[in-house]
């Protein structure tokens, strides 16, 4: 059932198509290989990826899924859920909760090995997400069901800020982002993510409990990052790369702060959309 994506694998994927996210790829290459090489894991993989729009937080997912299974996101065996859509109504969370319990337990009776795609868990009605908990620890069986096979990955918006401010800090303290670490940017998400009552996590025992393996950031982007995407995207759609497209494109994007424009304000998010401005 696990399809690959050409020859390239994810760690080689990662490394030449994800801009500028060193930590991402340290994280993500280490709670997948750690998990895939375990035959018999103690519990799923649960991962939480942080940082504000743009940065590769949905493009990391579904190159994950690409790599993991054939068909990537249109894989039976893959299932995506937004509060958006699947959870618009607030006076109706019992009655979601019931039916996301009822769906992770149905897909994993069929498949043991499953991923299960939380995006804008920054909206998500904070207590819903709590049904899910007997699938995230590390108990034998639930509800007659083997389940420690599935990957299961939050995304959201949460933390972005607070991850952005201590890149800014470190960026002004000359500190390459290459050195920046996990315990450097730890306790400021934690803060915004899980201590924050407008987020799907506040309270949730998914913290409590430690039922997060990997907490995944996501760094703000650079100018010559957003060049880089420019021309992956240039690529992509078989259009010639010139230099000077790449730099208009790049140039017409917001950056912050004010002063120094250092990073994108929207990451490569409006990239794909600006190029026919500028051809």
């Amino acid at each position: 059932r696990a399809g690959h994506a050409g020859s390239c694998s994810l760690e080689c994927d990662l490394a030449t198509s994800l801009v500028g996210q060193p930590l991402v790829r340290q994280q993500v290459m280490k709670g997948v290989k750690e998990f895939l090489e375990n035959r018999n894991p103690e519990k799923p993989l649960v991962m939480s990826f942080h940082g504000s729009t743009g940065t590769g937080k949905t493009y990391v997912s579904s190159m994950l899924v690409r790599h993991l299974f054939q068909g990537g996101l249109q894989s039976p065996y893959v299932h995506q859920f937004s509060p958006i859509v699947h959870f618009p109504h607030a006076e109706r969370i019992e009655q979601y909760k019931e039916s996301l319990k009822r769906w992770i337990q149905g897909n994993l009776t069929n498949c043991g090995r499953s991923a299960f795609l939380f995006d804008e868990m920054d909206k998500m009605h904070p207590g819903l997400i709590d049904v899910i908990i007997p699938f995230l620890g590390p108990s034998w069986v639930v509800y007659g069901t083997n389940y420690r096979k599935a990957i299961f990955i939050f995304i959201s918006n949460a933390g972005g800020e607070q991850i952005n401010d201590m890149t800014l800090d470190l960026w002004r303290a000359h500190k390459d982002r290459e050195e920046i670490s996990l315990q450097d940017l730890a306790p400021a998400i934690s803060k915004a993510v899980f201590e924050n009552p407008q987020s799907g996590f506040w309270k949730s025992e998914i913290i409590n409990d430690h039922l997060i393996d990997f907490v995944v950031p996501f760094l703000p982007l650079k100018h010559h990052h957003v060049k880089q995407c420019v021309i992956s995207e240039l690529v992509q759609q078989g259009l010639q790369v010139r230099p000077d497209v790449v730099q208009e494109v790049a140039d017409s994007i917001p950056y912050f702060p004010e002063e120094e424009k250092i990073f994108s304000s929207t990451g490569c998010k409006t990239v794909a959309s600006r190029i026919s401005f500028f051809l």
